[in-house]
């Protein structure tokens, strides 16, 4: 897991890692559209450039999904909507690993289907790169990146302006990412620093309420400032992190007239987190604790504040010779302002959640592993799903918790340049909180489904291999397959949760013309369980020359008509060319 210090291929969980290679050579230009590259996780973006897109993990909801800085939490209390405005710069990220399942006992709250652990660049080397952009929809993009290596400290400072007018009628964004890294000594101690900044302004013709509302308006702001060390005692390894978070959010219904309806909120998390582990006599134990203080401020959802406390524990177990792990773990998550019961007494105990879960492993040999897991898991409702009032969408302040069980059973292969991972998952997920309504003319009403059983399979290898002297070849194919069986509904109309991906697969080749060229093919075939189905496919080629790299992308060459959410319809063809100049 990712708490104890396992490598991904001797874990007993859905682990998958998009190495900083394959991020490099990706026709992505920006991590939503990297991880819809992902079988298994459905990105549903409302626009270009993903300047507003929702993660869901195996058919679950964008509430139930966790994303990582780091290893730094950066949910939102107020909603899901904002997990990926905290996205960075791929030139920044060394790798993503993406932990697909019940993740409640590792991370606890809304880790409910999976969790996105964004691990920023390692090493920092002396370097200062310019890389310019043009395309379709007047997009235009600047960035620069610049990394120092000093005797006793590096920097690592990237700078990233994205702008367009928009591929339909407000549709036009301004995007602004500032980035920055430093690993430094205090005392002969090891310390890293990071600290991001992402604005956003978009014109958000029909993203939310209905498609009819074409002259919505959003400026979001998301920030992060985290510290991080390492102390290694003997065998013991202890990681301490203190964090800042801030969102903030300004939504109007009508952009040339704001006074119409506004929306503005402003969240703030402070948290200290200490995770460590120790070889013992049975294999491996990991503890942690997080304690964070979160407030919003929204002339919508009130004025809310709550402190969370979250205290995780496992213990992996070999035998035989290391051929089978056991690993039970339990996390026990406090929220200062949510009982275990509806209108329950508040105290300390009545507030604490346990989420309990195990993995089991058997290796088969070197190349070949079984694996099982079991994990129960919460999510209380966010203030959004809680206290929002507009005249199409409407809080429940009476909503139960979110609840599910979890199992999963898969192999993993890996041999030479060829890996193979399989899994069969089963979420039975009750309570759960959608907005739903009887009437098409009624606004939406924040309610709990009475329960969802998923049944899903997943597929996905990679093979690379060489023709001639530099000609690598890299292929990487996935499936998922969802199926979800709604018990006891009572509602015509349903928002959010029961539109997955009922069948998609995913597929990139990339292949090494000679030393100076490589390219990128990416296909995309989703079908939605409302019957819609399209297919995406995206190239990239790049040509090195000295400290040049010229490249051209090519997104959406068949032309696809499809939207991903709300109606929305996403951009046709339309392509970039890029100059990258290295200075040394």
């Amino acid at each position: 897991s990712p708490r104890i210090e396992i490598k991904n291929t001797d874990n007993s969980i859905s682990v998958l890692t998009i190495s900083r290679e394959e991020i490099q050579k990706s026709t992505a230009t920006n991590v939503s559209e990297l991880l819809q590259q992902v079988a298994g996780l459905d990105i549903r973006r409302r626009g270009a450039e993903g300047m507003q897109a929702d993660l869901y993990i195996r058919g679950g909801s964008f509430d139930q999904t966790l994303l990582l800085i780091d290893g730094i939490k950066v949910e939102d209390p107020q909603t899901g909507h904002h997990t990926m405005n905290m996205t960075l710069p791929l030139e920044v990220i060394e790798k993503i690993e993406i932990t697909k399942g019940s993740a409640g006992r590792i991370y606890g709250q809304n880790a409910f289907t999976g969790a996105i652990n964004i691990i920023t660049k390692k090493d920092i080397e002396n370097n200062i790169s310019l890389n310019l952009t043009g395309g379709s929809f007047n997009q235009k993009r600047a960035a620069v990146t610049m990394q120092r290596n000093l005797k006793n400290s590096d920097l690592l400072i990237n700078y990233n302006r994205k702008e367009s007018e928009g591929y339909r009628y407000n549709t036009d964004f301004k995007n602004d990412e500032f980035f920055i890294k430093s690993n430094f000594k205090i005392k002969g101690q090891n310390i890293s620093a990071i600290g991001a900044f992402n604005e956003r302004k978009f014109g958000a013709n029909g993203f939310y309420a209905s498609p009819a509302a074409i002259d919505q308006y959003e400026e979001t702001q998301a920030s992060i400032v985290g510290l991080s060390t390492t102390y290694k005692k003997d065998k013991l390894i202890i990681k301490p992190k203190l964090y800042w978070k801030r969102n903030q959010d300004m939504y109007v219904y009508l952009r040339q007239d704001p006074s119409v309806y506004r929306n503005l909120h402003i969240s703030n998390k402070f948290g200290v987190e200490v995770n460590a582990s120790t070889p013992n006599a049975i294999g491996n134990l990991g503890i942690g604790l997080d304690l964070s203080k979160v407030s919003l401020s929204s002339n919508n959802l009130g004025d809310r504040n709550r402190t969370m406390l979250n205290i995780f524990i496992e213990q992996k177990i070999d035998f035989k010779n290391e051929k089978i792990d056991l690993t039970p773990g339990l996390a026990i998550t406090y929220f200062s302002d949510v009982s275990t019961r509806l209108n329950y007494q508040s105290n300390f105990f009545n507030n604490l959640f346990f989420y309990p879960g195990m993995d089991l492993g058997y290796k088969i040999n070197q190349n070949l592993k079984l694996y099982s897991n079991v994990g129960y898991t919460y999510r209380i409702p966010t203030y959004t799903d809680l206290f929002y009032s507009s005249p199409t969408t409407l809080g429940n302040e009476n909503l139960k918790l979110e609840k599910a069980l979890t199992k999963e059973f898969g192999l993993k292969y890996l041999k030479n340049n060829f890996n193979l991972n399989m899994s069969l998952y089963q979420r039975d997920a009750y309570d759960i909180i959608d907005y739903v309504k009887n009437n098409e003319a009624k606004p939406w009403q924040a309610s709990n489904i009475r329960e969802i059983i998923t049944n899903g399979f997943e597929l996905s290898m990679g093979y690379k291999f060489y023709l001639g002297a530099f000609r690598a070849q890299n292929i990487n194919i996935g499936y998922s397959n969802i199926n979800d069986e709604l018990i006891e509904t009572n509602f015509s109309f349903s928002r959010y949760a029961l539109n997955s991906l009922k069948n998609q697969i995913t597929a990139t080749y990339m292949f090494e013309v000679n030393e100076k060229i490589s390219s990128t093919l990416s296909y995309k075939n989703a079908e939605r369980a409302d019957k819609e189905k399209y297919t995406v496919v995206d190239f990239k080629t790049t040509y090195k020359l000295e400290r040049f790299t010229l490249s051209l992308i090519l997104n959406n060459i068949l032309d696809t008509e499809y939207s991903e959410t709300n109606l929305v319809p996403m951009p046709g063809f339309n392509s970039l060319v890029g100059i990258k100049y290295s200075i040394y």
